[in-house]
């Protein structure tokens, strides 16, 4: 906030500048925002405002203090005399003792869990909470009157911490909503709302189309924007993102307004149907005005609509909406890509055939073009694959299953996770040719 005094001497054109491409690296006012709570334990979506609220446990908070504060601060749970807030603190790095594991002789098995190992009752927390005592020092407090602390294995005391600072002393990481956070945060809560895409299938999507700078792609997007924003945000502001559909209504890229975009960005996400891309005659004024009509109702819809959160833990009393993404391509634009075609094609369509909109719209693609078509099932794409090499309408044709697994790395312990996802769905990628002999 220190830049505000410069900012008042400022041309008004650049003030309005700065308002409308705020820095990337700083949380401001009306900015989507990923709240991880205690290293991962809730995935919280929020668009920050002087006077949203978020919940953790039976308690309110207010998110004013994160407004200002740059991505990847730690924010923790104090007591003041106006009640618990959010504190931004600094992280400590603590000298893990982890390497003397196996010289530790200590272990659990002559514990009793009969609950008489603490001395320290509820009330007393209670009464601690209420004179402002912080939440490690109530930690400090429970260690100090535990009977088994002392006794316990050097792992079992770490668990122990672990589990007492997640109750009483709860961190929150104000992280920057990017592909790769939106993906796994969606995918770990909602899954069928982005299609079941993992983070990894939706990067071998962005390679196997060849998403480079100052391309033109061609989207199906049927899994809520995500893709359409994991493109956009890899053209950085140059090319077009073009999302096509069938119908008069285009599908729904709410999702894209989590991503924090420039307008110099959102005007590269455009929408066109199938039919204006094949037609080989421009649109009628008639059919121009149902589309901007289409268009007007599918805005006033989703202006209603509530934003998307993964936890429905937070609340706002006044909602500050992102620029609305996906305006309506221009026709100078559609004549380009009638004439040139596109340069690159990504599919996401879950509860379409991928060859029904295949035929449909591979046409639409430039010779020598990429295409990546993902489904959640590998049938579909056998079948779509074996057509597309029926009609000779492409070659390198290959279906990739992506995997993944992750591993926990910490010294003597170091293993795959014990819970982690066995399918991340199936990619059917190939590179357009003529068909014409």
């Amino acid at each position: 906030m220190e830049h505000s005094e410069d900012q008042t001497s400022m041309p008004e054109k650049n003030i309005n500048s700065k308002r409308q491409d705020p820095n990337p690296r700083f949380a401001s006012e009306g900015c989507s925002v990923l709240l991880d709570v205690n290293d991962g334990d809730r995935l919280v979506f929020a668009r920050l405002s002087p006077g949203a609220i978020f919940k953790i446990g039976n308690t309110k908070y207010s998110l004013k203090p994160m407004i200002g504060a740059p991505f990847g601060s730690l924010f923790q749970v104090e007591t003041g005399e106006e009640g618990s807030f959010l504190s931004r603190v600094l992280p400590i790095k603590k000298e893990s003792s982890s390497s003397n594991v196996i010289d530790d002789v200590r272990d659990n098995r002559e514990l009793i869990d009969d609950n008489e190992s603490q001395n320290l009752t509820a009330e007393e927390i209670e009464a601690m909470r209420r004179d402002g005592a912080k939440g490690d020092e109530i930690i400090e407090a429970l260690i100090a009157n535990s009977k088994t602390f002392d006794k316990k294995f050097q792992l079992s005391q770490e668990k122990y911490l672990l589990k007492k600072q997640k109750k009483y002393a709860p961190k929150v990481l104000l992280r920057r909503p990017f592909a790769r956070s939106i993906c796994e945060a969606y995918f770990k809560k909602y899954p069928a709302r982005i299609g079941f895409i993992r983070v990894d299938a939706l990067s071998l999507l962005l390679t196997m189309a060849n998403v480079t700078a100052y391309s033109d792609v061609l989207v199906v997007d049927m899994v809520g924007g995500l893709v359409t924003g994991a493109v956009a945000e890899r053209l950085g502001g140059t090319g077009y993102v073009c999302n096509t559909y069938k119908g008069n209504s285009p599908y729904s890229v709410d999702m894209v307004r989590m991503f924090n975009f420039t307008d110099k960005v959102i005007e590269r996400i455009v929408h066109s149907s199938i039919h204006e891309l094949s037609s080989p005659k421009t649109a009628l004024p008639e059919e121009n005005n149902q589309q901007e009509s289409s268009k007007s109702d599918m805005i006033e819809d989703i202006s209603v609509t509530a934003e998307a959160i993964v936890d429905d833990g937070v609340t706002e009393s006044k909602i500050i909406k992102a620029p609305q993404p996906g305006a309506k391509a221009s026709k100078e634009a559609v004549e380009m890509w009638k004439e040139n075609g596109f340069s690159s094609l990504i599919m996401a369509a879950q509860d379409q055939d991928p060859w029904t909109l295949a035929k449909d719209v591979l046409p639409l693609l430039s010779y020598s073009a990429p295409f990546a078509i993902y489904h959640q099932y590998l049938q579909p794409l056998a079948t779509c694959m074996h057509n597309l090499q029926q009609g000779k309408m492409a070659i390198n044709l290959q279906i990739t299953e992506p995997w993944l697994r992750e591993y926990q790395v910490l010294p003597s312990r170091t293993h795959p996770h014990m819970q982690m996802s066995s399918f991340g769905g199936y990619v059917l990628s190939g590179i357009r040719i003529s068909t014409t002999t």
